[in-house]
């Protein structure tokens, strides 16, 4: 029996969406199903006031055009006063905080809980053709409305790296982007991404970012902020660009540029804005979560951070006070999955009222855009075949995300073990990349999802065993620093071979211990052959090594047709019993 619009909306009276209960939505239809989820009505007021302003906000899609599955992760640990902390809670804590019953629709979408079967009874997410249903179904109840683009939208995908970022490019243009940032978008190097900006772009969608600076004059490389006009209120967003790309991907490719986190500068641009008229202020960030919130707690005059980078899909805005009053941070997840929507009124030039949404996005629940289907097909159409050739079938659940290890991410630490005849491989702590089910082929293109870089090299290289404890120290000082503003992004580095201890609140250079190989102890001055890829130096692109893409397909093909389920190498964690982003 399918259930009537008026029958679910009886259902939403006893509370909120996030209530619905499984079995409601497997006996309706899906067009009453999101016409119930997707039905949020603007924010009202008293009607005496400047107006009504609303931000839509995606981020991290990684060029993921169709589609997909994708896991929450089931670790994510803070530590400090992090701990227990937003974006640092998983599973059932997670939905504590935010108020969501388990066992529903959006518990799935928040959680990695009972992911494969909730998986195989929602369907998959995102998809750009979908999205766009979502957002001009939001817009057209919003006249005005912004469409932000966090950053991290034109890498992740084959047809993102083979077209040289053009049919991410155009695909936001159909969607309507108004605003956005970056991040992964400048690994196509300076040129590239000033010939979109200018050419592809120009005017239609405004590149922020505050804190890039040419590195001889210490000039503005694009526009710190834009003013726009939103039902007779001045918005202002402001651009944030991941802080730390120069370390976290290869030098050469921004050499002309520097980066950093600038908040002196932002807190200038914020007064700016304020001056010339803004009545709000918006973030548009790829700091990370973390960053954001201590960002909120010392900038003045920002209403909202609307963040990327950690892909944290936080279904409740977190409010910080700081000496001008209250900031509130929002991060909308990754991959396509979430579209946020943000509705403020405004009094007095002044936020009074607001109410944030972060709305999952349903693949069986939204109709496909007839025009961005259209041009996601003709996209993959010189590409279909190679991108739907089978290497394999996965018995076991493949996935990335979580700060130590994934399925997916010991599938390619094995594969570059194997083929290169090395003792221990390295694999970079990269969040994004698809999920696959068990029983699911590997395709070329779901491959691809995980490794499509413009640096994408396997490495084989001779590390002492010193080396190779300065190396897990630095990259775990980069998520366990206490500080955020020393974060530099990316989780830890995905190991195979090597067994370790990892204390994330000791301090630098005693956090990893007890390192070992095959059960025997590394040895300080011992050489291990360790395989790797992703390598930021600029020599390696010149050294004529193999794509990792190559090394990971030509293991695939040699597995007989199916791979089996992976045994994840995670470190053995000191002192963290009880946290709760730990399953």
């Amino acid at each position: 029996m399918n259930l009537s619009k008026r029958e679910f909306m009886q259902v939403l009276a006893a509370g909120t969406v996030a209530g619905m209960g499984l079995a409601r939505w497997s006996e309706a239809d899906a067009a009453t199903a999101g016409e119930v989820l997707y039905d949020v009505p603007p924010l009202q007021g008293s009607g005496r006031g400047d107006g009504f302003v609303s931000f839509l906000h995606m981020t991290d899609c990684h060029a993921q055009l169709l589609p997909i599955h994708f896991r929450e992760p089931s670790v994510n640990v803070g530590v400090g006063a992090m701990a227990g902390e937003l974006p640092h809670l998983v599973g059932e804590h997670l939905l504590k905080k935010a108020g969501v019953p388990a066992g529903t629709p959006l518990a799935h979408a928040y959680t990695y809980l009972d992911f494969e079967v909730a998986a195989r009874r929602y369907g998959k997410v995102g998809g750009f053709a979908h999205l766009a249903s979502l957002v001009k179904r939001l817009k057209a109840s919003r006249p005005g409305a912004l469409l932000l683009d966090g950053g991290d939208t034109w890498q992740g995908s084959a047809t993102s790296l083979w077209t040289n970022a053009q049919d991410m490019v155009d695909a936001c243009k159909v969607l309507g982007v108004d605003v956005m940032t970056g991040h992964w978008e400048f690994t196509y190097g300076m040129k590239r991404v000033k010939e979109i900006v200018e050419k592809d772009f120009n005017g239609k969608v405004d590149f922020v970012a505050q804190n890039i600076k040419t590195t001889d004059f210490g000039d503005a490389v694009f526009q710190p902020y834009v003013i726009k006009e939103m039902n007779g209120v001045k918005v202002a967003i402001v651009g944030q660009a991941f802080p730390y790309t120069p370390i976290a991907n290869p030098r050469y490719m921004v050499a002309e540029w520097e980066f950093g986190i600038q908040e002196e500068n932002l807190q200038k641009v914020v007064d700016e804005a304020r001056g010339k008229g803004a009545q709000v202020v918006v973030l548009l960030s790829h700091n990370g979560m973390d960053v954001d919130l201590k960002m909120a707690s010392r900038v003045r005059g920002v209403d909202a951070i609307f963040g990327g980078h950690t892909h944290d899909g936080v279904p409740v805005a977190v409010p910080v006070r700081n000496a001008g009053g209250t900031t509130l941070v929002t991060n909308a997840g990754s991959n396509g999955k979430f579209l946020a929507l943000m509705d403020f009124e405004v009094k007095g030039g002044k936020v009074v009222q607001h109410r944030y949404r972060l709305l999952p996005v349903f693949a069986n629940l939204l109709p496909a855009d007839a025009g961005m289907q259209a041009l996601i097909d003709k996209v993959r159409a010189p590409y279909k075949a190679k991108l739907e050739e089978k290497l394999a079938v996965t018995d076991g659940l493949l996935y990335r995300r979580g700060n130590f290890n994934g399925s997916w991410d010991q599938l390619i630490c094995d594969a570059l073990m194997d083929v290169q005849g090395a003792d221990i491989a390295f694999s970079p702590g990269f969040r994004w990349g698809t999920t696959l089910l068990p029983g699911q082929a590997i395709t070329r293109e779901l491959l691809m999802d995980q490794v499509a870089i413009t640096y994408p090299y396997a490495t084989l290289t001779e590390m002492s065993g010193e080396m190779i404890k300065t190396i897990l120290e630095d990259v775990a000082d980069n998520l366990f620093n206490p500080d955020p503003y020393y974060q530099q992004g990316g989780d830890m580095v995905r190991v195979g071979g090597l067994a370790y201890t990892l204390d994330p609140m000791a301090k630098m250079g005693g956090r990893i211990g007890d390192m070992r190989l095959r059960g025997r102890a590394i040895e300080a001055g011992k050489t291990y052959k360790v395989a790797g890829w992703a390598p930021v130096a600029e020599e390696a692109a010149r050294a004529g090594l193999k794509p990792v893409w190559e090394v990971v397909e030509a293991w695939l093909k040699n597995q007989g047709g199916r791979v089996r389920p992976r045994t994840i190498n995670s470190p053995r964690l000191v002192g963290m019993q009880g946290n709760p982003g730990l399953a």
